[in-house]
């Protein structure tokens, strides 16, 4: 009988993983490179400004759902306040005119026909479809992966989404791109791509409808405490459960002894061993270099050494510019995506569409800034190569202190690394002053973050934060691996694969990844899986937080 458990990574998918485990009476260890858990999920101090690198959404994150359930198990939102909006994202053309995109289906379709009468019908369609896929939501299924469900439980499935089908198969058929370029409306047609922050060339229209309507439904805020404050109140929970967690440890292999998983060996050379293995990191990195290229069938291999380096197999990373004010925030929306001139994009290296997305932090998370200030978080997809070809040092260094190796701080990547940094940073900042004017004199602490910036903390392939695209040659050749040999690999035993690169999509994929992966170690080893909701903090609170222009009240 298998007892213990040693997991590869202290991000979201890593500590579900182990709060499953510690559930199911698995004896767990975590490891982790960094000297904080949340990989991706985290900020972190500049002076009296905390800089929130992720959340600007959490699936899940209200009742009526599967995904809020997983969050509950997870202590993830207990004792917290939830912040919701009405409006997703704010898309500003480069004529100034702006898309509200509420995700209330009335208040957007009476928005949209105002903007463009002409696109009246095709409006009322889109939001027609959002309507519908308001209450397809309640049925979506997260808590059991489909690898493990039986004919019957299959077909209860399908049935619940038979009242669904027809919306369903229409927006996951038809790429956003094609839809939205039947507006007659010019804005219209470029908006409708950036729905979602940025530009995704190989998105459907699906995406856009489960975000939309997941907002509607006050289940896609914000937490109290940001991305950090979520990712430090799972591993209490691992904790409270008996985990426990080693920080400033960097796995160098798995070990393997008779084609079964056995332990890991670490950078400073020593071993620890365990009954189970799972690998919550980088999925390129632990199939190339934990384990050598050893278990990869033919299309395992063809996955991660060839598909992966395709254009648009995986998410790309982020250039990130944080500003610290040392005022409120100015006059604008708490989150617009800009349409960018020429000029100004060329100045954005590695940016992968002319568009920058702008949000005045605060407004997710006035806590994390002194009272009379706020925070400023720019970001845009960034390809990694041009950062490389700038850079002279190492994408990631080892260095002691204090007697203890660290494994994430700076490198020295030389000056014209540098000096590009600045040049973007500095066209932002003249980008931003040009539409708050004054802003600019108000910028007290300054951060920026490439995509070798996320190399260096999480050791993500190039940089990537969300590893495998949905919806392409990558993510569907995964999911479909997953399904028919679960999230392990074929002829290595006491091996399992956890977060963000065992499925597709962001942070509640990752955290029910670590619920799927302990459901199939449950299934393997005979035990009944089970979990239960943290009771130690009381349930969160929700509040709404109002943005775009409000109805005029009757008289």
């Amino acid at each position: 009988m298998r007892q213990s458990m040693i997991i590869i990574g202290a991000g979201l998918g890593g500590l579900s993983t182990g709060c499953y485990a510690q559930m199911n009476g698995y004896r767990t260890q975590i490891l982790e490179m960094h000297e904080v858990p949340g990989g991706c999920c985290t900020a972190w101090d500049r002076g009296r400004f905390t800089f929130d690198s992720c959340i600007s959404w959490l699936l899940g994150s209200g009742p009526g759902s599967e995904m809020y359930q997983i969050w509950l198990e997870l202590g993830a939102l207990q004792g917290k306040q939830m912040r919701h909006f009405d409006v997703f994202n704010v898309v500003r053309g480069r004529d100034g005119r702006a898309v509200y995109f509420y995700s209330d289906p009335d208040r957007l379709q009476a928005h949209l026909c105002a903007l463009s009468p002409a696109d009246a019908r095709l409006i009322g369609q889109f939001c027609a479809g959002l309507r519908t896929f308001r209450r397809a939501l309640a049925v979506y299924p997260f808590l059991k992966p489909v690898g493990l469900m039986g004919r019957r439980e299959r077909a209860r499935m399908l049935l619940s989404f038979l009242p669904y089908f027809n919306v369903i198969r229409r927006s996951i058929t038809v790429l956003m791109s094609d839809y939205s370029a039947r507006f007659q409306d010019p804005l219209l047609r470029e908006a409708f791509n950036f729905i979602l922050y940025e530009r995704h060339p190989a998105f459907p229209v699906l995406p856009n409808y489960f975000q939309l309507a997941a907002h509607a439904d006050q289940a896609a805020g914000v937490p109290e405490g940001g991305s950090l404050g979520l990712a430090t109140s799972i591993e209490q929970r691992y904790r409270r459960l008996g985990g426990q967690v080693t920080y400033n440890a960097k796995v160098e292999q798995i070990l393997v002894e008779n084609d079964r998983a056995v332990g890991v060996r670490l950078t400073d050379g020593r071993q620890m061993r365990s009954d189970i293995v799972v690998s919550a990191c980088d999925g390129h990195t632990t199939m190339t270099r934990f384990l050598g290229g050893r278990y990869l069938t033919e299309e395992y291999r063809k996955l991660y050494t060839r598909t992966i380096s395709e254009a648009g197999m995986v998410f790309p990373g982020y250039f990130i510019v944080f500003l610290g004010l040392r005022a409120g925030a100015p006059q604008g929306d708490p989150c617009t995506t800009h349409l960018l001139e020429p000029g100004t994009a060329g100045k954005l290296i590695g940016l992968r569409h002319p568009s920058i997305n702008v949000q005045f932090r605060s407004a997710h998370y006035p806590e994390l800034s002194p009272e009379g200030t706020s925070v400023v978080y720019a970001t845009y997809f960034c390809d990694i190569e041009p950062w490389r070809e700038l850079s002279e040092g190492p994408e990631q260094a080892t260095r002691v202190r204090r007697g203890q190796p660290l494994h994430t701080l700076p490198v020295q990547r030389g000056r014209a690394y540098q000096r590009a940094k600045r040049q973007v940073r500095d066209a932002v900042v003249d980008f931003l002053e040009q539409r708050y004017p004054g802003l600019r004199e108000s910028v007290v602490v300054r951060d920026v973050s490439t995509p070798l910036s996320q190399v260096r903390y999480t050791g993500n392939y190039d940089g990537t934060v969300l590893g495998w695209q949905p919806f392409v040659e990558g993510g569907e050749t995964l999911e479909e691996l997953v399904k028919k040999h679960g999230p392990g690999l074929p002829g290595l035993a006491n091996f399992y694969q956890s977060g963000v690169w065992a499925t597709t999509g962001g942070l509640i994929r990752a955290a029910a990844a670590g619920r799927h992966v302990m459901q199939f170690v449950c299934h393997d080893d005979g035990r009944e899986f089970s979990a239960s909701i943290d009771q130690t903090l009381p349930m969160p609170t929700h509040t709404l937080i109002p943005v775009g222009p409000q109805p005029q009240e009757a008289p």
